[in-house]
């Protein structure tokens, strides 16, 4: 079971993702997608990054509107596995958005 981080180190790695927020034991982000389809394709590559890093987030998609959002539940907060995750769906979002090559 990976270990929590404290408030000092969440804030600290939350200063590196600006496009998430902590909100209590999670951190979360929207994404807004061009079209529902491309929300659908984003969900997809993030589903797939979360499988193969074992850590899955909590989507919720409102037309073109993703919300991601983050915890350990296994650890009871936020962990390492958590920001790394999210710095990999932020770059998932910036290909998607056309600002980054493609996978």
């Amino acid at each position: 079971m990976a270990d929590t981080l404290d408030d000092a180190a969440v804030a600290e790695r939350l200063s590196a993702l600006p496009d998430w927020t902590r909100d209590g034991d999670a951190i979360r982000r929207q994404v807004r997608a061009a079209t529902f389809l491309d929300g659908i394709d984003l969900v997809t590559r993030v589903a797939r990054a979360a499988e193969a890093a074992d850590h899955h987030p909590d989507i919720d998609i409102r037309w073109r509107t993703l919300t991601f959002t983050l915890t350990t539940h296994s650890a009871g907060g936020l962990t390492v596995k958590d920001f790394d995750l999210a710095a990999r769906i932020d770059g998932l979002a910036a290909r998607a958005a056309g600002d980054g090559p493609h996978e």
